[in-house]
């Protein structure tokens, strides 16, 4: 056993290096930079971000996705120890009030104060920024990430980012050469990378400081009319975003973050200030954004796009995962349309895997979305086809589902399926939310009428054991009968959705008529024609 191991995972190492799947290629940088060995920590360090100004959306659990499937890619490929921390910028002033969170007038009168000192407008946390922090961390928790859990406000209060901080001041020119020429005339005017947190107000404030002492980490300025010199040590001040970032990365030792494409600008000064300090900047990763129904950005204070908790309402965390390792560097649109594809893609590349060869089985989303082990349950029904199922069954639950599926399925039983039973609760909230409000059939023309005729009287005439091909032959064979007028078997798919289904699109006929099974499926017929 130990023999047949090593071998595999020595070809899975050769085939890896070869891989053309994104979070191989990423993790070959890694392994450059490393190519000696372990860094002096003992271990590669990933790091990702979050900024609890406003609720975690998807695509802050899609970038710990992306960065957990670089880190496996890296394991795969190497034995250097790894770690994950997710970090939360929380000690951030808040800037402005989100839209999708109650009590505004509460929070609009600590604008400007650190998120963990500001009370939690949903009044279950201790703070603001514990409230975020706590959906985000039970998300992850949900999904099964391993990971280290990290606190701006805990990492500057213990003192942990001490050292750096120094750093920051004893380089502070340095730092201000790197900054002041990307900024406006007017912004330069008033810029410093360190945020002292006013003994008065509590507020981040953004006024410039004088070094007054580095090794001390003493600095002075104006507070309210009165000159103070202050330590920035132990939690009595912050740093601009893109030195916090920079500092970040040498005080924990960071390897590898990824981040957005509107943040290439950052990437760059960050990394400048980082080599300023005297490390190296980790290495990076630039994904296109996730975009609502308009084509806009997702945005934590508009709460546009979709929530965590609404996608997984409708589809199964395989299918968000599916979702987001697809494509990465490719904006795309992310609301509710969505699922239903995503499901039935992922299903279609799960199911492709057993009869791979390695190669194939690494760019393979599966692969990465179940880090080598993927499961053998398959799946004997569209999520598309369910759907449709649900659609003409009206008011139904999972019993009466599962009583249809004996139809295409002949040993259709939960405790065999249970991703199936699963898929078939998510079909019905989908059809109930989104499909049924939606649903609206129209009446045969006169045409349409006799092709439906036509069409019943064949499934009529099939013998009681027909098969989805059989019947999709005789719905094909209607379809193409001239008389009837249509110019394309298109044309007769679209007249037969908008008849039978309500909708402008459906499944492959001679699988739906199987799942629904032949007098079902009359009926609907008989139901149409009569109303022509």
């Amino acid at each position: 056993m130990k023999n047949e191991r090593a071998t595999y995972v020595s070809e899975l190492r050769a085939t890896a290096m070869e891989s053309k799947a994104w979070p191989f290629e990423e993790a070959r940088k890694l392994l450059k930079r490393y190519a000696n060995g372990a860094p002096e920590k003992g271990h590669v360090l990933f790091e990702t971000g979050y900024g609890p100004s406003g609720l975690p959306h998807i695509g802050t659990f899609n970038e710990v996705l992306r960065t957990t499937m670089v880190r496996q890619a890296f394991e795969a490929l190497s034995d250097i120890p790894t770690r994950l921390i997710a970090f939360s910028d929380d000690m951030d002033g808040l800037r402005k009030v989100p839209d999708n969170v109650p009590n505004k007038e509460m929070l609009a009168g600590h604008l400007g104060k650190p998120l963990t000192q500001i009370p939690d407008p949903f009044g279950k946390f201790e703070s603001f920024a514990h409230h975020n922090n706590s959906i985000l961390r039970d998300f992850l928790d949900r999904y099964g990430f391993e990971y280290e859990f990290l606190s701006a406000t805990e990492c500057y209060h213990s003192g942990r980012f001490d050292a750096a901080l120094k750093l920051v001041l004893k380089h502070y020119d340095d730092i201000m050469g790197i900054m002041l020429p990307t900024l406006r005339k007017e912004r330069q005017a008033t810029y410093s990378p360190v945020l002292p947190i006013s003994r008065k107000s509590g507020i981040v404030l953004q006024v410039p400081v004088t070094v007054v002492d580095a090794d001390a980490g003493v600095v002075r300025f104006e507070d309210e009319g009165e000159t103070v010199e202050q330590s920035i040590l132990s939690g009595a001040a912050k740093l601009q975003w893109k030195v916090d970032w920079a500092m970040r990365w040498v005080a924990l030792g960071v390897d590898y973050e990824m981040s957005g494409k509107d943040l290439i600008d950052s990437v760059t000064q960050s990394s400048k200030i980082c080599r300023a300090l005297g490390a190296r900047p980790p290495e990076g990763f630039n994904y296109e954004m996730f975009l609502d129904e308009k084509g806009e950005k997702i945005s934590k204070s508009k709460g546009n796009g979709l929530s965590m908790e609404q996608w997984l309402t409708y589809g199964p965390e395989e299918s968000l995962a599916f979702y987001a390792y697809r494509e990465p560097k490719k904006a795309k649109s992310l609301h509710m349309g969505v699922i239903p594809r995503a499901i039935d893609d992922y299903w279609q590349f799960r199911g492709n895997w057993k009869d791979q060869a390695l190669k194939e089985r690494l760019g393979n989303p599966v692969h990465h979305i179940h880090d080598g082990e993927v499961p053998e349950e398959s799946l004997p029904v569209t999520f598309g086809l369910l759907l449709n199922l649900v659609g003409v069954m009206g008011e139904a639950n999972k019993t009466q589902v599962w009583g249809y599926l004996a139809n295409y399925v002949p040993d259709a039983d939960p405790v065999k399926y249970p991703a199936l039973d699963r898929l078939i609760g998510y079909a019905l909230a989908y059809h109930r939310d989104f499909i049924a409000p939606t649903l609206k059939r129209r009446a045969p023309t006169a045409s349409e009428a006799e092709a439906l005729k036509d069409l019943d009287a064949r499934l009529a005439g099939l013998p009681v054991d027909a098969d989805a091909e059989a019947i999709q032959n005789e719905v094909y064979a209607v379809g193409k009968v001239e008389s009837y007028g249509f110019e394309s078997l298109r044309d007769w798919f679209k007249a037969l959705y908008e008849t039978l289904l309500g909708q402008e699109q459906g499944p492959r006929m001679g699988s739906f008529i199987a799942l629904y099974g032949v007098e079902n499926s009359r009926k609907l017929i008989a139901g149409a024609l009569a109303a022509a």
